[in-house]
């Protein structure tokens, strides 16, 4: 059985991500890239579907673990009765190869360590050539070869490959694995203890760069250290999470693969890496963006692969059965072929955000933009699947309006602050008309609240955007209904679920947990309708659900305590940094502007 979600740690090299247990073992690693196949898949299944297991042969008596500051490099420390040890663990980062090091450290007296390399390509599928030449262990199906460089002396069948070796205090035994393609040659061991100083050094420059001074600044870094583990460094596109099929619900069937880039990510990461100075990062993003969306309106996405493909077929693996048995195992994903009317809103606020803060997108970016508004403005009053993407039928959802607001909203504000020609006239009527019907059809006057779609009644924490993109004021009434019936009605423990599963809107099962995003915008919500204290307690409680090395997933369980869904989640972390930046703008303003004794006024969130 794998381990708790939150027992694992992140490693990653810029193209793909290891999930490293709290017990020494890699469960899940994909090669060469995030959505390769897995040669590391016991994530969702057992050793036997593959893993990398290094750790005490005996009894631990307890554990510890940290990043090194300012790098994404993991140290697990063990204690037995014999002595300690430390496995550090990391990917170096490169353009040209890729390995995972592992170091193992004597600490303190004597400890019998134990290795064991399950290796199984496709998902845990295929069962590898294994040979060993000169010391080298290699392990070749297809297109791919794994190669093992120790000095220890590794035993065992093809099946898996094993070593029982001491440390002693002092001593430092490495354990390298590299990846490359079968049909090219082989490639010289690296020398484990200089490329670990090299890849400190490139993390702690990169950390270094980071300009973000305001509170919380350690899990801020922390989290964009997390994202940008989650850059396919190539082409800058960003995984939502390096993992697949993670539930949403313990032994359900709410599991999806994350490891492509979604479009509605880019506003939250945008915002996120420029707030903290990271403009390299930005701009590459954006320029995957462009890339990716170019072509017809008609024919945009939702998401698209790390290099931009479109192409994500979704399609089951039943000779695995899933974390915790939750069935099925999914690669791919269906909702690439969905019609997401947010989407679009997305985008234009993407590359608003970039001119305000001085990133000029490409010139034909705003070609790009005008195509996109003139689909919009013939399509926006079409329903769709919505921000949650839901395999029922589609629905005139609230949100999907508000975000087809924001997209000609922003192409006015193009025209009017950048001096951009287009037909600004008929996107002010365009913007008029959706806003009215919005306010009369995704409002309920008896509930006092925005519903999840138009003809419900029910809720959906993705109202709880409308005031952090511009639609309407924190202090209208009906922001400040809305934001109470959530607090009511989808608030568990603290905490905010997206919607009422229940409803059968999605056309799956019910039940799932919290979703720590949807909290994190509850907590701008308290923020700028003046709720500071409020607003600081939940963000306070969000933080605490981070794992002992300061990473989220996607949902929370309340009743057990685990994460749920996939791991870590870029969505969460981004929602982290924003929240952060604007609990922290909004405490200097408090003392900067509140005579003592008085009440705060409620911050702006002007677009």
């Amino acid at each position: 059985m794998p381990l708790p979600i939150e027992e694992y740690g992140l490693i990653g090299d810029g193209h793909t991500a290891a999930l490293v247990g709290l017990d020494g073992s890699i469960d899940w690693l994909c090669l060469p890239r995030f959505d390769s196949g897995a040669c590391f898949a016991a994530l969702l299944g057992s050793p036997a579907h593959g893993r990398w297991l290094i750790a005490p042969h005996g009894a631990v008596s307890r554990t510890q673990r940290r990043y090194r500051d300012g790098t994404l490099i993991l140290e697990t420390d063990f204690e037995t009765e014999t002595g300690a040890v430390r496995v550090i663990d990391c990917m170096p980062l490169s353009n040209e190869r890729w390995d995972v090091l592992r170091i193992v450290e004597g600490l303190r007296g004597h400890v019998q360590m134990h290795m064991e390399l399950i290796i199984r390509f496709d998902y845990g599928s295929i069962v590898p050539w294994v040979h060993r030449a000169e010391g080298t262990l290699f392990a070749t199906a297809g297109p791919a070869t794994l190669e093992l460089h120790t000095p220890v002396q590794t035993h065992g069948e093809h099946m898996t490959s094993r070593a029982d070796f001491t440390v002693a205090v002092g001593e430092r035994v490495p354990f390298v694995l590299n990846y490359r393609p079968s049909h090219t040659p082989a490639q010289e061991a690296i020398d484990a203890d200089q490329t670990l100083a090299q890849t400190q050094t490139l993390w702690r420059e990169w950390s270094q760069q980071c300009t973000y001074q305001g509170r919380w600044r350690e899990p801020v870094l922390r989290s964009l250290m997390t994202l940008k583990a989650l850059i396919y460094q190539p082409t800058g596109g960003i995984v939502a999470a390096p993992t697949t099929s993670l539930p949403e619900q313990p032994g359900g069937v709410r599991n999806w693969d994350y490891r492509y880039c979604w479009l509605r990510d880019a506003t939250f990461t945008l915002n996120a890496l420029l707030l903290a100075g990271y403009t390299e990062e930005a701009l590459a993003w954006q320029e995957w963006l462009l890339r990716a969306v170019a072509g017809s309106p008609a024919d945009m996405q939702i998401l698209y692969s790390v290099t931009g493909e479109r192409r994500l077929q979704e399609i089951e693996l039943p000779w695995l059965p899933g974390y915790g048995d939750a069935a099925p195992v999914r690669i791919g994903n269906a909702a690439a072929t969905q019609f997401q009317l947010d989407v679009y809103g997305e985008v234009m606020d993407t590359l608003h955000l970039a001119r305000a803060a001085g990133q000029t997108p490409q010139p034909h970016a705003w070609r790009i933009q005008c195509a996109l508004l003139a689909f919009l403005d013939t399509h926006w009053s079409d329903p769709d699947e919505g921000i949650w993407e839901i395999r029922g039928p589609r629905q005139h959802f609230t949100h999907s309006k508000v975000m087809a607001w924001v997209a000609f909203d922003r192409g006015v504000k193009a025209v009017e602050r950048y001096g951009l020609e287009g037909p600004v006239e008929a996107w002010r009527r365009t913007r008029d008309e959706i806003h009215a019907q919005v306010c009369q059809s995704g409002f309920d006057a008896k509930r006092n609240s925005f519903v999840q779609h138009y003809g419900s009644t029910e809720l959906d924490a993705s109202l709880l955007l409308i005031p952090m993109v511009g639609f309407l004021p924190p202090d209208d009434p009906r922001v400040l209904g809305t934001i109470e019936a959530i607090e009511r009605e989808l608030v568990v423990d603290g905490f905010v679920l997206r919607y009422l599963t229940a409803t059968g809107i999605d056309s799956l099962p019910a039940g799932e947990g919290v979703f720590l995003p949807c909290s994190f915008w509850l907590a701008d919500c308290l923020a700028v309708t003046g709720r500071h204290a409020e607003a600081e307690a939940l963000f306070e409680r969000l933080l605490a659900l981070r794992n002992d090395v300061g990473l989220l997933s996607e949902e929370f369980d309340p009743r057990t305590g685990h994460m749920q869904g996939n791991f870590p989640q870029a969505l969460s972390h981004m929602a982290l940094v924003n929240t952060a930046r604007l609990l922290s703008l909004a405490s200097e303003q408090v003392k900067a502007s509140t005579p003592k004794g008085e009440r705060p006024a409620a911050a702006s969130t002007a677009p």
